[in-house]
C-alpha cells in the first residue's frame, strides 16, 4: 500500500499493511504494531521490508494479534513527520485501539524507534528498539512509556554502548526499560527477539500512560 502525504512536494511512503484473521472495520478495536527496517531494506522495492521482524513472520502467522504497519524509507534514516502522518492515517482508517500503539525497530529502524518516540511521546503504548541508540541527553521525555531494548554484544555495527547509553540515562530518569542483552550475537540480535513470544505477550500488557500517570520502574535481565 502507499499513503501519500499532503505537502509540496507531495511525498509518498509505501508501507506493508497486515490485518489478522478475526479483523473487522466494525468489530473489537486492535493493537497496531508499528515496525521500522533496518538500512538494508531502504530503498523502492517493497518487498525488502518483509524480510525481517514482524511483516515477514505474518506471512505463516494469520492469527499475529495485531495490525501490522510496516513503511519503507526511501532513504538512510527515518522521517518522523512522515511517519507521524502516516500513524494518523492508520488510525483515521483502520479499527485500531490508539491506547495500544506500539512501535519497534531493528538497526536503523532501532534508532528510529527512539527518534520517533522522543519527537512524539504521547503516541505510544510501549518501544522495543533493537540495535539502536540515539541521543540520551533526550530519553527523559519516554519515561513513563514502558521500553524493552534489545542488543547483541558482539555488535560491530552498532556497538553495545549505544543502546547501553540510552537504556542508562532512561533509567536514570526513572524510565520503565528492560534491556536484554545477547552475549554472543554479533548485529543480528532481531531474529531471536522477534521469534520470542514473551515479547508479544509482554506487549499486548501495555497501554498507553501519560507523563503524568507514569509508574516509573526499572528492571532489566
Amino acid at each position: 500500500m502507499q499513503f501519500e502525504k499532503q505537502a509540496e512536494p507531495k511525498v509518498t511512503v509505501k508501507y506493508w499493511l497486515f490485518l489478522p484473521e478475526g479483523y473487522k472495520p466494525d468489530g473489537k478495536p486492535w493493537p497496531v504494531l508499528f515496525f521500522l527496517h533496518g538500512a538494508g531494506e531502504r530503498g523502492d522495492d517493497l518487498n525488502l521490508v518483509k524480510k525481517h521482524g514482524p511483516p515477514k513472520i505474518v506471512d505463516s502467522k494469520p492469527d499475529f494479534p495485531f495490525v501490522v504497519v510496516s513503511p519503507q524509507s526511501r532513504r538512510f534514516g527515518w522521517q518522523v513527520d512522515l511517519l507521524d502522518a502516516l500513524l494518523d492515517e492508520v488510525l483515521a482508517n483502520y479499527n485500531v485501539d490508539p491506547d495500544r500503539v506500539y512501535l519497534t525497530g531493528l538497526s536503523m529502524g532501532g534508532f528510529g524507534t527512539w527518534a520517533w518516540a522522543i519527537e512524539r511521546p504521547d503516541r505510544f503504548a510501549a518501544l522495543v528498539p533493537i540495535c539502536g541508540g540515539g541521543r540520551p541527553e533526550d530519553v527523559a521525555v519516554l519515561r513513563h512509556i514502558p521500553v524493552w531494548a534489545f542488543h547483541g554484544g558482539k555488535d560491530p555495527v552498532v556497538r553495545l554502548e549505544r543502546g547501553q547509553a540510552m537504556v542508562d540515562a532512561l533509567r536514570k530518569a526513572g524510565g520503565d526499560v528492560r534491556f536484554t542483552v545477547y552475549p554472543d550475537a554479533g548485529h543480528d540480535s532481531w531474529t531471536a527477539t522477534y521469534d520470542n513470544p514473551e515479547l508479544y505477550r509482554w506487549l499486548l500488557k501495555q497501554r498507553r500512560r501519560t507523563a503524568d500517570h507514569a509508574t516509573p520502574k526499572a528492571a532489566g535481565n
